[in-house]
């Protein structure tokens, strides 16, 4: 039986009512010292849906857990095999708007740092620096038993040579909808052949992608590197999160506690608003770039 992760929270007391008034976002930018905070709310517009909002993906999917997936053959067998198809489309989406306006901000050394909770690497393909993927990346894969790395990339070749009919039978399931871990909803006969392939390295290892599943913690190393990248931040930027996992949300936190001031632009209310300066309520790619024009003509 799946267990359903807790992935949702509910508003509760009063909380600061949103505004669509950018200026607070645009003086805090001009001003710099910004890191920045991102979510699969920036990725929506690349078509990448995010887990909670209008038309997220928990509506329709129940992400895997690290608990099932080392304790169960079938439910790694069913991941890669749907990640096998869900992969390729998202190596197919591109940078939207709010990516490039995040990139152009940190080139101009008003944003100073970037903390994502996106596992796509969009905001890398923009040539963004000082990016810390806090739950990881798509784009590599981990051996659980020796440590070896390997890029999904490789491993995508492996995995078409071991599973050759693969490609006939998912190919009805090939314009479904991608979810912002990767996985695509594939039926169970689509799955019951599927081969997974061992380490490269130890030859028997079982191979996880290299992001923190939920159910599963951030290295400590790197929630470390994010809060000292916090402690520098003149003012913390979150863009398009609802913040209702702790990884995310314990850095609105250290921010609030510091006296930091929190900008929130986010569709939808999040768990930060409470510690928020002000929650702004627009859609990202057109925001982020009306505040890189009006910051560049200042």
């Amino acid at each position: 039986m799946r267990i359903r992760p807790t992935l949702s929270w509910e508003p509760s007391g009063d909380l600061p009512a949103p505004t669509t008034d950018v200026t607070a976002v645009i003086d805090a930018v001009r001003a710099g010292g910004v890191v920045v905070l991102s979510g699969a709310g920036l990725s929506t517009e690349s078509g990448i849906p995010d887990y909670r909002g209008e038309h997220g993906s928990l509506q329709r999917h129940t992400p895997m857990t690290y608990q099932e997936f080392v304790g169960s053959e079938w439910a790694r067998r069913r991941y890669w095999a749907r990640s096998q198809l869900g992969w390729r489309a998202m190596t197919r989406a591109h940078p939207n708007a709010g990516h490039r306006a995040v990139t152009a901000l940190t080139r101009a050394g008003l944003v100073t740092g970037v903390i994502t909770q996106n596992v796509d690497g969009l905001q890398q393909v923009t040539g963004a620096q000082h990016v810390i993927e806090l739950h990881g990346s798509l784009s590599r894969v981990v051996c659980l038993d020796c440590g070896h790395e390997e890029t999904r990339a490789a491993l995508d070749g492996r995995l078409r040579e071991a599973n050759p009919g693969f490609e006939h039978v998912a190919e009805r399931h090939r314009a479904a909808r991608v979810n912002p871990d990767g996985d695509v909803e594939l039926p169970e006969d689509a799955v019951r052949e599927f081969r997974v392939v061992p380490c490269v390295a130890c030859g028997t290892g079982l191979l996880k992608p290299d992001v923190v599943f939920f159910g599963e913690n951030v290295p400590p190393e790197r929630v470390a590197r994010c809060q000292d990248l916090v402690n520098t931040a003149d003012t913390l930027l979150v863009l398009g999160s609802s913040l209702t996992v702790m990884s995310g949300l314990r850095f609105v936190r250290q921010a609030a506690d510091a006296g930091i001031p929190v900008l929130i632009v986010n569709q939808g209310p999040t768990r930060g608003d409470r510690w928020a300066t002000a929650r702004i309520e627009l859609p990202l790619g057109a925001t982020l770039s009306q505040v890189v024009q009006r910051v560049a003509q200042s």
